[in-house]
């Protein structure tokens, strides 16, 4: 998959985003250390992995990451539902990131998210 920009997303706990912001690099959730990669989701793959395994977590944020930087990094690889995920194998520097944003729900508790996801 190729593009001008082509980007994933990274779910972060609070922790998670503060360590990022200051140390301006990302090793991963224990999931991540375990699997051995950093798991990302593309914007049409976010809400299901919010749902399978963020349910019931509060005070989320969603980084939006810039595949591109991360060159060689990144490997495709199948997953849930035979769907190709993005994962990265390395650190996620802060460079990479180019946006993040708190997750909101709406009031039924549906995610809600920014336009252009």
């Amino acid at each position: 998959m190729t593009g001008p920009l082509l980007v994933a997303y990274k779910v972060l706990t609070p922790q998670q985003r503060e360590t990022l912001r200051a140390e301006r690099i990302f090793c991963g959730a224990p999931i991540d250390l375990a699997d051995g990669y950093i798991h990302l989701s593309t914007g049409n793959q976010l809400a299901e992995t919010l749902n399978k395994h963020f349910t019931g977590q509060t005070d989320l944020y969603i980084a939006a990451v810039d595949l591109e930087k991360l060159g060689d990094a990144v490997k495709w690889e199948e997953s849930r539902g035979g769907q190709l995920f993005p994962h990265v194998y390395g650190p996620l520097p802060l460079s990479a990131i180019t946006a993040m944003f708190p997750l909101e729900r709406d009031s039924t508790g549906a995610l809600s998210l920014p336009l252009g996801i």
